[in-house]
């Protein structure tokens, strides 16, 4: 039985009935000729989010990603470690003392998994410096995410490749040159390494790496020119936090700001969540107070999946995928 047989048949209530209205709601979105951008909080890459999103870069169901920094760097974190990682399954029985061995071991938990310093983080500082030096010294300067595309393009890793290449939603998403924003880059494990090189003088701009401020220019401009009444853009959001609310900001923007009353509002929402309704954050907001801030209108199809995202949306995904 194929994945969305079962899925159809067992899954016709509560949550479970969502996640299918929401996978066939973002199928009609991309049949109707709208385009999605697909939004990573947490530690989906981490969580090898990348052998399902991977494909739908492949098979085009998704035109822009936004992410947090640390999404962005795990996911090649993992295709040139992934053989040093350490999966520890009784992590919340863990004592302050084995916590302090792991950091001595250098190994950095992120829930059950450790991501090995010397083999991931430090060997991508070294590449990525080299780009970042280069860059600076031409006076050039790139989005966080161009820097990655250059050196995964290069093929000065591809020897150090630990995962089939095909897995790596970064690696694919370079291939297609696509959009990506990085709000609040600066906050992730490379962010803090580029601070200390150009505290260090290693890199003299600052700016050398492009800023957010930055990415909302770019994407208000991207929005502007690719949403059309014909082809709005769909919000595919896993998690909560700044990959979410930076991205869908820029409609508002575009209308209050900017004055551009022809730009259609986003033309699907869908959620996948657990964070819990009424303590103020962004994450917990159901989709309709996105319409007291002019994101979603009346008529947009709005979903919310109250779930963990590393279940939920590779089920999505394999729906949209037909699998």
């Amino acid at each position: 039985m194929k994945i969305t047989e079962f899925l159809k048949h067992n899954y016709r209530h509560f949550n479970a009935a969502a996640l299918i209205d929401a996978a066939e709601g973002y199928k009609t979105h991309l049949d109707n000729g709208g385009k999605m951008m697909v939004t990573l909080a947490g530690a989906m890459s981490t969580a090898e989010l990348g052998i399902s999103l991977a494909e739908m870069i492949r098979q085009d169901k998704v035109q822009i990603i936004s992410c947090t920094g640390a999404n962005l760097e795990e996911d090649v974190f993992n295709l040139v470690a992934h053989n040093y990682y350490e999966r520890i399954p009784n992590y919340r029985e863990l004592s302050a003392e084995q916590e302090q061995d792991l950091l001595d071991r250098h190994l950095n938990r992120v829930t059950d998994t450790c991501i090995p310093e010397m083999e991931a983080m430090r060997r991508i500082e070294n590449v990525i410096l080299e780009e970042w030096m280069a860059a600076d010294q031409k006076g050039e300067r790139y989005f966080p995410h161009e820097f990655f595309y250059k050196i995964l393009l290069s093929g000065k890793m591809d020897e150090s490749f630990q995962i089939d290449p095909k897995n790596s939603w970064l690696l694919e998403a370079a291939k297609k040159n696509l959009p990506i924003i990085v709000p609040g880059w600066e906050d992730s494990t490379l962010g803090n390494m580029y601070a200390g090189h150009v505290i260090a003088g290693d890199v003299k701009n600052v700016h050398t790496v492009r800023s957010g401020i930055e990415y909302m220019m770019f994407l208000a401009e991207w929005y502007t020119e690719n949403a059309t009444d014909d082809s709005t853009i769909g919000f595919f959001q896993i998690g909560g936090g700044i990959a979410g609310d930076f991205p869908i900001c820029v409609v508002p923007m575009l209308h209050q700001d900017l004055q551009r009353d022809n730009v259609p509002l986003w033309g699907y929402f869908c959620q996948i969540s657990d964070s819990t309704t009424s303590y103020g954050s962004y994450s917990g907001a159901v989709p309709n107070e996105k319409i007291t801030w002019g994101k979603l209108g009346l008529e947009t199809p709005k979903y919310i999946i109250e779930s963990d995202a590393t279940i939920v949306a590779p089920l999505v995904f394999a729906i949209v995928l037909d699998q």
